[in-house]
């Protein structure tokens, strides 16, 4: 089922004393265009979420703010890495000493070292924020299937109009088959008198030429592969709405394919009643164009 470029999402998390708001929007787009605003301290962040969305999106503007605070009343607590390695040094030998002497000691728990003066440092913020980067990266994807699944609701929304407006492209185009059809008896009289005139005027001109000139009158008023081709190109949209992925190139070139038939449908015309059946045409195909932009 096609997916459509328009999209939107929000969420919110938070870790530590840190609190976020993401904001995830698209609009339709030639290409892939992914404008990524985070904070440069974050780092690693940017480039972890748009390797994310490069996997996940074909076509479109992507848009994703982030805004992020601090909750200075909750300080981060950081490990001193220099106490913690002396108190283990320590522990170790405490422990070798006891074992020497016959004396068991009890087994010591992360939580008690912790407790240790010294231990946790308090204030500052801590230097590394790889660990809210990861948790981060992780809680962008909730955000991201929402979006995703926004996506793909419009394009359900869209396929169906889409569908709806080739059901009236086949019918229009079975109409101007049946007024081809009707116009036969009409077309050839005309002929015959375009004949008679060319007779007329075919003094010293060579039989060829005059083969040539009856064939492009001829050709000029069949519109026979005109009719063929549009339901053609009916049967190819169909099958273009019914396949998963990124169709939304193919649909647009084939969309510019149905107008160039129906333009020429209508300059082949030739009958008032053809032709409205071939602005008809014109109109809704135009409509169709403006859907299809915002396929993925």
């Amino acid at each position: 089922m096609i997916k459509s470029m328009t999209g939107f999402a929000s969420g919110k998390g938070e870790f530590g004393p840190h609190s976020w708001t993401w904001e995830l929007r698209s609009v339709n787009g030639k290409g892939l265009d992914m404008r990524i605003r985070v904070p440069d301290w974050l780092t690693g962040l940017e480039a972890a979420l748009r390797a994310v969305l490069s996997k996940s999106l074909s076509r479109g503007n992507v848009t994703l703010s982030l805004r992020i605070s601090r909750d200075e009343s909750q300080p981060d607590l950081a490990l001193n890495t220099v106490a913690m390695s002396a108190a283990l040094d320590a522990l170790q030998q405490t422990q070798a000493m006891a074992a020497a002497k016959g004396i068991a000691l009890a087994p010591s728990k992360a939580s008690d070292l912790l407790t240790l003066k010294g231990m946790l440092d308090a204030g500052a913020e801590a230097d590394d924020p790889a660990p809210l980067v990861a948790q981060m990266t992780t809680e962008f994807t909730p955000l991201l299937a929402a979006f995703l699944d926004m996506r793909q609701t419009e394009g359900e929304a869209l396929a169906a109009i889409l569908a709806s407006q080739l059901d009236q492209v086949a019918e229009l185009t079975a109409k101007a088959a049946e007024l081809a059809e009707q116009r036969k008896d009409k077309m050839a009289e005309a002929l015959r008198e375009n004949l008679a005139r060319v007779l007329d005027n075919a003094q010293g001109v060579e039989p060829e030429r005059v083969a040539q000139e009856l064939a492009l009158i001829a050709v000029k008023a069949d519109i026979t592969e005109e009719i063929d081709r549009l339901s053609a190109h009916v049967t190819a949209a169909r099958d273009l709405l019914a396949q998963d992925g990124a169709v939304g190139r193919k649909l647009d070139f084939l969309m510019q394919e149905f107008n160039r038939e129906a333009n020429t449908l209508c300059s082949k015309a030739q009958s008032a009643d053809l032709t409205s059946v071939g602005l008809e045409l014109k109109a809704v195909i135009d409509q169709m164009r403006e859907q299809v932009q915002n396929v993925e």
